[in-house]
């Protein structure tokens, strides 16, 4: 695996544009999810959306199941 440098705020959020870099897909992809309802759990800050950097590690190395569509 290749090394990813994101920014990752203090706090430990990612955005969705870092979150995409990190996972090798790309934001809108990510924003598609997120309607779905499928992937990494995210969410709103100041109607910017954010992803917590241990949950996108936990899912992109497996240990975090897909969210179901409807769930």
């Amino acid at each position: 695996m290749d090394k990813v440098t994101i920014q990752v705020l203090p706090d430990g959020r990612v955005s969705r544009m870092n979150a995409a870099t990190l996972l090798g897909k790309s934001s809108k992809t990510l924003a598609e999810w997120q309607r779905l309802g499928i992937g990494p759990k995210s969410f709103l800050v100041g109607g910017r959306r954010f992803y917590w950097l241990a949950e996108l590690q936990s899912y992109a190395s497996g240990q975090t199941p897909v969210r179901p569509l409807n769930d």
